[in-house]
């Protein structure tokens, strides 16, 4: 197996298993998250070609369907991405990465869940880092759907730190990239 590809999917969760929430949230307080999040809905955008590429790194984006993330514009233009890392230097320097466009012309964004693998609001997810599991650029954000998720994932891959999209910043994304991670 690739050293940045994702382990393959285990059996039924622990959470799955159990049926209750309350053990897997005893695992990770989330701390500072405030009241009980709801589940980051699904998004529907367009999938990438063969031939799209990172706008920040270069690397073909559809040879990593566990990992896509998407920014649709109102005309119908989207960038997509090989990870939610790319996704945020995009969004933190969009004159350098979105040539002639701007956030206000932006009408959707989306990640993939690591668990169901499928495109999920940007603005609700959670996003865990420093966990044992690498993306395709290395260290990455790994989005979650759900506190309960986000929860089985910290137990189950050490990650460090959840963080919401309005947490993730420029440094934070300096740090993955020298595989510093908090």
């Amino acid at each position: 197996m690739c050293p940045h590809s994702r382990p393959p999917p285990a059996a039924p969760t622990r959470r799955r298993l159990l049926g209750t929430l309350a053990g897997a949230a005893a695992i990770l307080p989330l701390a500072g998250l405030g009241p009980a999040r709801a589940e980051a809905p699904r998004v529907d955008l367009p999938a990438p070609g063969p031939r799209d590429i990172c706008p920040v790194c270069g690397m073909f984006v559809a040879k990593y369907p566990e990992w896509i993330a998407t920014v649709l514009y109102a005309d119908g233009h989207a960038d997509h991405f090989d990870g939610a890392k790319d996704f945020f230097k995009y969004l933190g320097n969009m004159e350098k990465y979105a040539l002639g466009r701007t956030a206000d012309q932006i009408t959707g964004m989306g990640v993939t869940d690591y668990y169901s693998i499928e495109r999920i609001d940007a603005r609700g997810a959670l996003y865990s880092v420093g966990s044992d599991v690498l993306g395709p650029m290395g260290h990455e954000l790994i989005p979650l759907a759900t506190e309960a998720d986000a929860a089985e994932y910290t137990a189950d891959h050490k990650g460090k730190r959840l963080l919401t999209f309005a947490e993730v910043t420029p440094d934070l994304l300096a740090a993955l990239d020298a595989g510093r991670i908090e």
